[in-house]
């Protein structure tokens, strides 16, 4: 049998390990999943005679060395910045690789070496990025291929609750890491190009530079910012596009109501917080406010964000219990940003029977025979339950769909590398759609922006 290494049992691996015990009969496929959990990489097993769970540390070498020559392909689930060492090891014991993170410089590095081997390194294969980069690369090659050219695009892509599981005022729960919604944005001005001028949006604008975007049958959306943009001109062969901008999709509102947070300064990161583990709530939120002899907490903050008595940003306040006396932080040493994430965990957790959805949308801009014409390609997936939830089909089932062509000589190209090629998006593309992930394309007139260019 062919022995697929996955390691890393965690949430997005759950519709990713369900695929390749699906197809392990027919395809003679024999999955070790290796987790430091082994109890949680048991589970994942679902008792298949196909599966071994395996307790897996990567900081042991001997036992990390020894699971990836075993293996015919290695999957790294692990947070991105541990793929290194596994990687390492694969070059070594001539391992095919597929991971769902960006490729770091030092995964780069390897590329000359994965080339020399004949080893695939695909990266970047989940679903943003992954299935962004092949729903959009589908589009714009069909584009060139007619003779036109691109002058805009843009691409959404977030992680929401289903509309159904939509219980609060924001609009919206944690369907992945927490920890990287309060950090969204942080670490450097947004930059992008609009209209062929270069922009830049500081965090403290961030969230209040947002788009306006509409998906049939799912109502209002809006995007901010990515951080940067214009790193996948060259990536998707578009060094000459007029406007290039990519963003994260929230509910109309979402920003705004955020943007209280960052005011305040509770999504810093940079910072211990004294006695954190024996503050209040309440004292968290004052410790950002100045003194008043008379004025409460609710009054001063009231007054900081310029909130009127009538002001639903005020309901979303108090519907935290921001404001509670009585809730402890309980953690130690806490910056705000991890005093905001416990705050917002009590009230964003998915209950059992919640669903979450995943949006993605994007607009092609382009130039043929003298015309603008314009292609917006949207699509919405929901989850089936809290183990199969939308972001584990999403990032999952692309992973497994590559490490199968792979095995099967279908995927070819060697090095470290995206799933930007015909080869590898027009088969996971299609494959995607029987599991719900469909992408709808529409042909629109082109609408672009202010086309007085000197005042854009």
């Amino acid at each position: 049998m062919r022995t697929i290494l996955i390691i890393g049992a965690g949430r997005s691996a759950s519709s990713l390990i369900q695929y390749l015990l699906n197809k392990s009969e027919k395809e003679n496929l024999h999955l070790v999943i290796g987790d430091l959990s082994l109890a949680l990489a048991q589970k994942k097993t679902n008792n298949h005679p196909n599966a071994t769970a395996i307790a897996l540390d990567i900081f042991d070498e001997d036992q990390r060395k020894k699971a990836v020559q075993i293996a015919d392909i290695v999957i790294s689930m692990l947070p991105a910045h541990l793929h290194i060492q596994v990687a390492k090891d694969c070059i070594i014991y001539k391992k095919h690789l597929v991971t769902a993170s960006y490729v770091s410089d030092a995964m780069q590095e390897l590329d000359a070496a994965a080339k020399e081997n004949n080893l695939i390194f695909m990266n970047e294969i989940g679903l943003d990025p992954g299935i962004d980069h092949m729903s959009a690369m589908k589009v714009i090659d069909e584009i060139k291929e007619k003779g036109g050219e691109m002058i805009l695009f843009e691409s959404f892509c977030g992680g929401l609750v289903a509309p159904e599981s939509d219980t609060n005022l924001w609009n919206y729960k944690f369907t992945w890491a927490p920890r990287n919604v309060v950090l969204a944005g942080q670490g450097g001005a947004a930059k992008f190009i609009q209209e062929g001028t270069y922009k830049y949006i500081p965090y403290c604008n961030l969230f209040r530079r947002t788009e306006f975007l509409q998906v049939e049958g799912y109502g209002r959306f809006e995007g901010y910012s990515n951080r940067d943009s214009l790193k996948y001109r060259s990536v998707y062969g578009l060094d000459n596009v007029l406007t290039l901008y990519r963003g994260t999709i929230r509910r109309v509102g979402f920003s705004k109501a955020w943007n209280m947070f960052v005011q305040l300064g509770m999504t810093d990161d940079s910072y211990v917080m004294e006695d954190s583990e024996n503050m209040s709530y309440r004292e968290f939120v004052n410790s950002f406010l100045p003194y008043h002899p008379t004025d409460s907490v609710e009054i001063k903050t009231r007054l900081i964000l310029k909130i009127d008595q009538d002001d639903i940003m005020w309901d979303k306040l108090l519907e935290l219990d921001l404001f509670n006396p009585n809730k402890k932080v309980g953690l130690k040493n806490a910056t705000p940003a991890q005093i905001l994430e416990k705050i917002l965990t009590d009230s964003w957790t998915l209950q059992q029977d919640d669903k979450d959805m995943i949006v993605m949308y994007h607009k092609f801009g382009y130039e043929i025979y003298g015309k603008k014409e314009q292609i917006d390609s949207k699509m919405v997936c929901i989850g089936d339950d809290q183990t199969y939830t939308a972001m584990a089909k999403t990032v999952g089932l692309p992973v497994a769909m590559a490490t199968l062509l792979i095995l099967n000589g279908k995927i070819t190209t060697p090095g470290v590398q995206l799933p930007i090629r015909k080869e590898v998006y027009e088969p996971i593309l299609k494959e995607l759609e029987e599991y719900g992930v469909v992408f709808k394309e529409q042909s629109m007139p082109y609408l672009g922006y202010n086309p007085d260019k000197e005042f854009s």
